[in-house]
């Protein structure tokens, strides 16, 4: 894989398989932008990013509030110039017994992981290479698999799979 030159724009890209999508970027020349909730999160994997001898900006956002994707997006382009490649992975989970979930449960799960792929995308959408760049939304089996004590992720993923599908179109 080359992407040098290329622009990568990770939210959620700090911490676990989102990390690891990063870091492979990196490896392939890209300039790579992470972006999650936590500041600590956010300075650890830029170091972690720039040791492996790549570029990295970070910002720390919450994908639930638009206004601060918008800042984040705009201040990638404004330093590297339009975004080749958007993966939107934040997400939210933990394991809870549908009937004993709360709404406000039931409702952080949806906002973090599907309203939250949606903003990503539309806060990416003015500043994407046209044409050409990639968008890639991570989801999960729980999209497809009905998952015991997983009754919110299960419907955030789902709808992140349509949201895809039907953003393809």
């Amino acid at each position: 894989m080359n992407f040098r030159n290329k622009v990568v724009f990770v939210a959620g890209g700090t911490t676990g398989i989102n990390f690891g999508i990063a870091e492979s970027f990196v490896a392939a020349g890209a300039r790579v932008a992470v972006l999650s909730r936590k500041q600590d999160n956010v300075d650890a994997a830029v170091a972690a990013l720039k040791a492996k001898g790549g570029e990295a900006i970070g910002f720390a956002a919450d994908v639930r509030a638009i206004d601060t994707l918008d800042a984040a997006m705009a201040a990638t382009v404004a330093q590297w110039g339009p975004i080749d490649v958007l993966v939107s992975g934040a997400a939210g989970n933990f394991i809870a017994e549908a009937e004993n979930l709360s709404a406000n449960g039931f409702k952080t799960v949806i906002d973090i992981d599907l309203l939250g792929c949606f903003n990503v995308m539309r806060a990416a959408f003015p500043h994407l290479r046209k044409p050409g760049a990639a968008i890639v939304n991570i989801s999960a089996p729980q999209s497809w698999l009905p998952t015991p004590m997983q009754i919110h992720v299960c419907a955030a993923k789902a709808g992140i799979d349509q949201v895809t599908r039907t953003a393809a179109m």
